[in-house]
């Protein structure tokens, strides 16, 4: 069984940072491409950032030049760097990943969500 796991959100002035993290645990013999997404209340989800196996990155045009995405593919981790935040980057974030397992093959797993909440 595969659980993703985020950490790292809560309530920040604008302006402010934060950083959230995820980690993919369980019997996991690849991870192929990682993403933060977000949703906000009223809105669909939308991407923040992707980055593949091999390091190809992309973010939503919302965030490019804020967000820095990376991971860590020793340790099965993400991580969500989020400078100069704003209002409306209000919004719960959810890790993707496309994981591969002997047991089942590859498939799409989403954590559980984290909210971010950006407001003075």
């Amino acid at each position: 069984q595969v659980q993703l796991v985020e950490s790292g959100g809560g309530l920040v002035q604008p302006g402010g940072s934060l950083r959230l993290s995820c980690a993919a645990s369980g019997s996991i013999f690849s991870i192929y491409a990682m993403g933060w997404y977000r949703q906000a209340p009223g809105k669909q989800r939308e991407l923040v950032a992707t980055v593949t196996n091999g390091g190809r990155i992309n973010y939503g045009d919302s965030v490019k030049g804020r967000f820095t995405i990376s991971r860590d593919n020793a340790k099965n981790t993400l991580a969500l760097q989020m400078n100069s935040l704003k209002p409306e980057d209000t919004a719960v974030y959810y890790c993707n990943a496309f994981i591969g397992t002997a047991e089942i093959g590859t498939h799409a797993y989403w954590g559980q969500g984290t909210q971010v909440t950006v407001s003075s």
